[in-house]
């Protein structure tokens, strides 16, 4: 067999290879319907809504939140810092915790109602007062 038989085999191989990929592809819903379709998002309208900002009371309420459920179940680790909390967050957070544990030692079964406006009036009353100071670490 010269040239010419190889050529004409690897042809065919690379054909048959590319059927094979074209109809997993297809099967798998990868391939396009139309190959020649727009793949650009539709146009902004006003009626796309955008996302609300976060407030810093509602971030710090977030964050003191998820800490108190974490320490609470004996899940909390280091320092603030290595929460991601400022020192006043983390004041507020002991707080939170202190009071959830007294509550469950009483039996409370709402804990987490109570963990959450507690944190919230925390959070808002230090954000009231003019929230971290000069340093980062407040």
């Amino acid at each position: 067999m010269g040239r010419g038989g190889t050529s004409r085999s690897a042809g065919a191989f690379c054909a048959a290879v590319l059927a094979v990929l074209t109809a997993a592809l297809t099967m798998t819903g990868c391939a396009a319907d139309d190959p020649h379709a727009s793949r650009t998002p539709p146009p902004f309208t006003s009626d796309t809504p955008s996302p609300e900002p976060t407030s810093d009371v509602g971030l710090c309420v977030s964050i003191v939140r998820h800490w108190s459920h974490e320490v609470l179940e004996g899940r909390g680790y280091g320092d603030y810092q290595s929460m991601g909390m400022s020192g006043g967050q983390y004041d507020i957070l002991r707080e939170v915790v202190d009071a959830a544990r007294a509550a469950r030692a009483q039996g409370a079964t709402e804990v987490d109602t109570l963990m959450e406006r507690q944190a919230r009036e925390g959070c808002t009353a230090w954000y009231r007062s003019g929230g971290p100071g000069e340093g980062p670490w407040r």
